[in-house]
């Protein structure tokens, strides 16, 4: 569960900061390409920052086939990830479990059901994801009824074209309104949706804004966009975290999403929180990954550390 000290309370909209900003594409692209390789992680330090990827899921099903039934399975899975002969073998005799488990609104409450007992949240899209196109109060009401079913944690998508106009101050007055609508009751990463906001010095100043208003997390991708999280993406937003804490004090968290679903991946988007951010971004407070299909490969990767040879991927079932 993400830390409710020191949550970022927002801030007046400084447009001079949002208008003043400067994205050198080039120099992104480099610091990326780099990144994996730069940053390669063997034997028991690899394993135990797969073990850590786990811990910063959002384990998600966001499907529209939906049912009761896959959504416990899933919080099954959230409960116990990693089978206990394996972390047996792994040395480990701590309980590892993911960040949080995602869903849709009407799924909460078989999602708060299924994990009584533990403290596993629960997280809802919500306002009229993966669009956002729905009037705003209802986008508000989403947010009120997720919270209502015992929703944590609120993921919101925003109004693109308040991104694509520059229209800086609509987009902050909608993401304080969610962020007061979530008050206490539930912490609020917001969606950017980076492939369809056109540069990547939007990306940036759409980050800066939501986090003015009071975003706890800034989060890539719906997951259904054409171009979901990359490291280019990623790294923009990370630096855009950065700068807000270092004029503000305040930690902001950072969530990839879409199309992150190899151990790989998940070990380049550490490494670069690592590099970017330091080892508090390394924590669930402040980083989760949403993602369905990567904890199945994160399980394979271990197995292999253990065995030296991969399983099947049906002997690391969702449920």
């Amino acid at each position: 569960m993400v830390s409710k000290n020191n949550r970022n309370p927002g801030m007046p909209l400084d447009l001079n900061w949002v208008t003043g900003v400067h994205v050198n594409r080039s120099a992104v692209e480099r610091r990326t390409a780099t990144l994996p390789a730069r940053r390669s992680i063997k034997k028991e330090w690899q394993a135990a920052w797969l073990l850590r990827a786990i811990t910063c899921i959002d384990l998600t099903t966001l499907a529209g086939d939906d049912t009761p039934g896959r959504v416990r399975r899933l919080c099954a899975k959230a409960k116990q990830p990693v089978r206990p002969d394996m972390l047996a073998a792994l040395g480990v005799d701590e309980q590892i479990t993911v960040g949080a488990v995602c869903v849709y609104p009407n799924r909460v409450k078989d999602a708060v059901e299924a994990l009584k007992g533990t403290d596993i949240p629960v997280a809802s899209v919500a306002t009229g994801f993966p669009d956002g196109q729905t009037p705003l109060p209802q986008r508000i009401a989403e947010i009120e009824q997720a919270i209502e079913a015992g929703a944590r944690e609120i993921d919101v998508v925003i109004h693109r074209t308040y991104v694509l106009t520059g229209n800086w101050k609509a987009l902050y007055d909608e993401i304080r309104q969610f962020r007061e609508t979530c008050g206490d009751a539930a912490h609020l990463k917001t969606i950017l949706a980076t492939g369809n906001l056109g540069t990547l010095k939007q990306v940036y100043q759409a980050g800066l804004v939501a986090m003015m208003a009071g975003s706890d997390f800034i989060k890539t991708s719906t997951g259904k966009e054409p171009v979901n999280a990359t490291l280019e993406f990623s790294l923009v937003m990370v630096r855009s975290i950065r700068e807000f804490w270092e004029q503000t004090g305040y930690k902001v968290g950072f969530k990839p999403a879409g199309g992150i679903g190899k151990a790989k991946q998940a070990l380049a988007w550490q490494a670069l929180m690592k590099d970017e951010l330091g080892d508090e971004w390394l924590q669930p407070d402040l980083f989760r990954f949403g993602a369905s299909g990567l904890l199945t490969d994160l399980e394979r990767q271990l197995y292999h550390h253990i065995t030296g040879h991969y399983a099947a991927r049906h002997h690391m079932p969702m449920g």
